[in-house]
């Protein structure tokens, strides 16, 4: 080997040596800080879900479904969106405030559900109107005030009826519609639908092993089962909202 190939060898090597004192140390101070990660690189990653409880996430074509977005004016005259709930467990209601049958029912469960969860600054209720042009926040404000209603986190929410309509019946499939044949003029359905603190829908499984996706909120505990005869879940929609409360 000549002179000149040993000289070549030398600065390669001296090159190597000056990278290794200069670069290794602030690569290795940047993974022990967490700047770089598995993930570096990847810029189409989807939302990471996980859980530590055994409720499941509710999905749709295998994704899960989270909650849609929206906006609407609470009983305070404030506006209030999806956002306002992030890092929060909550519930979701459809009701009306002039509701004959089964509204005054689902709001003395939720305001029951409510004391349970007393002092819980990540809890909350979201409770949308479907009669918006008689629910203004003023009437919103004392219908709270008439149950019960304490917790900061609890929004009673009006706004453009089209919105309302479609964040119940496309956004949660919750049933609700006008009808002048029935009592109070509207239909809606009795359920409640719980949130996690990143906004996705969930629930506990049946003996199945199937979701249950909502949870009936006519029966009371104290009633033990609703007029069908099935067994009352709002002992079961405490238990899971505690799940939440850990995960």
């Amino acid at each position: 080997m000549n002179k000149k190939n040993n000289y070549s060898y030398i600065g390669i090597a001296f090159i190597i040596l000056v990278f290794g004192i200069i670069f290794i140390p602030k690569i290795v101070d940047r993974v022990s800080n967490d700047d770089i990660t598995r993930q570096s690189g990847r810029s189409d990653q989807k939302e990471a879900i996980s859980k530590t409880s055994d409720l499941e996430f509710i999905k749709i074509n295998g994704e899960a479904k989270k909650v849609p977005a929206f906006a609407f004016t609470n009983q305070d005259g404030v506006t209030i969106t999806d956002k306002d709930y992030v890092g929060k467990v909550y519930v979701i209601e459809f009701f009306f405030t002039t509701c004959p049958t089964i509204c005054p029912r689902m709001s003395k469960n939720l305001v029951q559900v409510q004391n349970t969860f007393e002092g819980f600054e990540d809890f909350g209720v979201a409770s949308f109107t479907i009669n918006p042009s008689h629910d203004t926040p003023e009437v919103l404000k004392a219908y709270a005030e008439k149950y019960g209603v304490t917790n900061p986190n609890w929004n009673l929410m009006t706004g453009e009826k089209a919105a309302i309509y479609k964040l119940a019946n496309q956004g949660f499939n919750l049933y609700a519609a006008e009808a002048e044949n029935v009592a109070g003029g509207f239909e809606h359905s009795g359920n409640f639908a719980l949130i996690d603190k990143k906004g996705f829908i969930r629930s506990r499984t049946d003996d199945y092993g199937n979701p249950i996706i909502y949870y009936r909120g006519i029966a009371s505990e104290s009633e033990k089962v609703d007029d069908d005869g099935v067994k009352e879940e709002i002992s079961a929609l405490k238990a899971d909202i505690k799940k939440l409360l850990n995960e």
